[in-house]
């Protein structure tokens, strides 16, 4: 099923961009943030489905393990923003650290394009993963300076409120049970639902996806869909109307 959305969406991009390019009309823009020790092939799947829904993309990717999230930011936000030209509204889904960079960004800088902001699995709260195996010489060296700000008294704490047009993603699954030993009530494997709240937010839903594949569930993908037109989530939306959703160009 997945297989056949990804097919269709792939099918449906190149026609997108020619009526795009007879109309004349300026596509609103996405600009995607992946996570920690991830790359933008890991939100390939997604970037593909928004391309063919009319948005313009710009998959920034970023050396995640290089450097603090403050540098990261600065180094990969305002690029991937002139990325984005003419496009009227610019939107952004990130996933985990990606939405931390965003905020430490958003924090020092003001936006008039800004649009929508979803953001799958944030550690707004930070994690307590972090705070335990931190203290293990080879978690900085994997994750690097980045990774380790983000303990649960790190710089996810004291970035304050987000601002308006935020929906968060929570996933509920695990494949990781010793990971999920150190989180305090449900979770997705690296980030506890409760972490991902955070003040400002306009919507929230729990799903049931694991932390590092649900950038790729047509069902998570669907509620990007619906968050990026209307504001907030569908908590009656089914697989069966995502994938539809998906395959429909307008």
């Amino acid at each position: 099923m997945i297989r056949l959305a990804l097919l269709l969406v792939a099918l449906a991009a190149p026609v997108l961009a020619q009526s795009d390019s007879i109309s004349g009309r300026v596509p609103d823009c996405v600009v995607l943030l992946h996570g920690l020790a991830r790359t933008d092939a890991s939100l390939l799947v997604l970037e593909e489905t928004l391309l063919a829904q009319g948005y313009r993309v710009v998959n920034s990717d970023y050396d995640s393990t290089s450097g603090t999230v403050e540098t990261l930011a600065a180094e990969t936000l305002p690029s991937a923003i002139r990325s984005c030209g003419t496009s009227p509204l610019i939107n952004f889904v990130t996933h985990s650290m990606g939405g931390i960079l965003l905020r430490a960004w958003m924090a020092e800088n003001d936006l008039p394009r800004m649009g929508r902001t979803v953001m799958l699995a944030p550690p707004n709260q930070g994690s307590e993963i972090v705070d335990r195996m931190g203290k293990v010489a080879a978690f900085e060296w994997i994750n690097g300076p980045s990774g380790m700000q983000l303990g649960t008294d790190g710089l996810p704490t004291r970035l304050g409120p987000v601002w308006p047009g935020v929906g968060v993603i929570a996933g509920t699954r695990s494949l990781n049970p010793l990971w999920s030993s150190l989180l305090p009530g449900p979770d997705d494997g690296k980030v506890s639902v409760a972490s991902t709240r955070v003040a400002g937010m306009d919507d929230h839903i729990e799903m049931s996806v694991t932390h590092t594949f649900m950038m790729n569930q047509p069902i998570v993908i669907g509620q990007i869909l619906t968050f990026l037109r209307n504001g907030k989530f569908n908590p009656d939306l089914t697989l069966t109307d995502a994938i539809e959703d998906i395959a429909t160009v307008d």
